[in-house]
């Protein structure tokens, strides 16, 4: 069975069920994200009160009631005084929902769960499982950042990826200048301030309504892009002319931005393995105005399947997304270390290809959205010591802070520093 993010899972649900009310959708959304975020300390708490059961050996209905009872009537009210009547509503709910005969095992262990306290749960266990309970990490990732960045900046990254960073938007000169662009959100009354040192890249301060639904989003003169994401792309330095290879493409926000900075002048050819999210990288081609980008649809795993060569190849390939749990918090539940190795393999194995597909002089740029080493540090000390002809180049502007392991060349930013998705940046030039 294939894994779903909230979005796509609640968007599945609310097309079987034929829910049409907006608002109900957009807090059954943030109630999926919050449950799923606070997953590990739920499940701490849960268990304590089941035992010598685990939540785990409940079916996948119970499982989730239990997890979503325990939110709404203990982590909304901050863990304090609960409402027996909201408590008694929900229990109702998840009879007429799952049946009685369901429910029965469990409604014995209800009323505890609205009065265990968490202190002595967490004075119970150690060191990084009680940072891990704190900020909604799985332990093993907990000691891992310990490992990589010290104890005390390891918190300091953990409390970090708690929540989103800010929205950020990116202004689409290809539609119209800057200036008009900016004047037509301002008059939607769009607040909005200018991340330095990056181009048409801008913080979204305030705003009436939501992003995606004003007139201007619609007409293409602008895309909701995190700064890591727009700073990749920027740090790549495509011009006018270039032919460049764009891989791993969908849905769109490299191809557009580098369309823009090329100014629609060049070639540009996308390859993404999944035809459902080319379909979505070609609505957002249509809607940006990025004339001069070709889809393509292939595994990068196995070959880049272009003839000739290119001035800039551009890989953002699949990572465990270590930077982005804040955005994504069902992924932190479904990692392990294995995962990370597996998808350093698959990493080293993309960008090996998109090594030959190169011209001499050319640059090759490399970016995930993971903080682990092995994904980043890790794959560009493999793919140096197989291709000597390719040596790290410095990228600008310096926003970020330098890669481990001495690859100073390189960048990565972080949520705590930055107010951004965690992410690293390699380019490396053929010589």
């Amino acid at each position: 069975m294939r894994r779903l993010n909230e979005r796509s899972a609640l968007m599945r649900t609310v097309k079987q069920l034929d829910v049409s009310n907006f608002s109900a959708i957009r807090y059954a959304y943030r109630l999926v994200v919050e449950t799923s975020r606070r997953r590990n300390l739920l499940d701490k708490l849960i268990n304590d009160v089941v035992a010598p059961k685990k939540i785990s050996e409940y079916n996948l209905g119970i499982q989730a009631f239990l997890r979503l009872y325990v939110y709404q009537t203990r982590v909304t009210r901050n863990w304090s005084k609960f409402n027996l009547k909201e408590a008694q509503n929900i229990a109702s709910l998840g009879r007429a929902i799952l049946g009685w005969q369901t429910m029965r095992e469990i409604e014995p262990f209800l009323g505890f769960l609205l009065t265990r306290q968490l202190a002595s749960i967490m004075d119970s266990a150690g060191d990084a499982e009680r940072v891990g309970l704190k900020t909604f990490h799985p332990t093993w990732f907990v000691e891992y950042c310990f490992k990589l960045f010290g104890h005390d900046e390891a918190v300091a990254f953990l409390e970090g990826s708690i929540l989103p960073p800010p929205t950020y938007i990116r202004i689409n000169t290809l539609v119209a200048s800057e200036e008009t662009i900016l004047q037509k959100l301002d008059d939607s009354e769009v607040k909005l301030q200018k991340e330095p040192a990056l181009k048409h890249t801008y913080r979204v301060l305030g705003l009436k309504e939501p992003l995606n639904e004003l007139p201007s989003y619609r007409e293409g003169l602008f895309y909701i892009q995190d700064k890591a994401s727009c700073f990749a792309t920027q740090a790549a330095n495509p011009q006018p002319g270039m032919r460049v290879f764009d891989v791993c493409a969908a849905p769109g926000a490299k191809t557009t931005y580098l369309a823009q900075l090329m100014q629609n002048q060049g070639e540009i050819y996308s390859v993404d393995f999944s035809a459902k999210r080319m379909r979505t990288w070609r609505r957002e081609i249509a809607r940006m105005g990025a004339k001069i980008a070709q889809p393509v649809i292939a595994d990068v795993r196995v070959s880049v399947p272009f003839s000739g060569e290119a001035d800039l190849v551009v890989l953002d390939p699949p990572c465990t997304s270590t930077g982005v749990f804040a955005k994504q918090p069902s992924a932190k539940w479904r990692l392990s270390p294995k995962s990370v190795e597996n998808m350093a393999q698959i990493q080293l194995q993309m960008i090996n290809n998109c090594a030959e597909k190169i011209a001499k002089g050319g640059v090759l740029t490399y970016s995930t959205c993971s903080i682990t080493e092995e994904e980043n540090e890790g794959v560009v000390e493999h793919f140096l010591i197989d291709h000597p002809d390719f040596t790290l180049t410095d990228i600008e502007p310096k926003i970020g802070l330098p890669g481990l392991r001495g690859l100073t060349q390189c960048q990565r930013l972080y949520p705590h520093i930055h107010q951004c998705n965690g992410f690293f940046i390699a380019k490396l030039r053929k010589t």
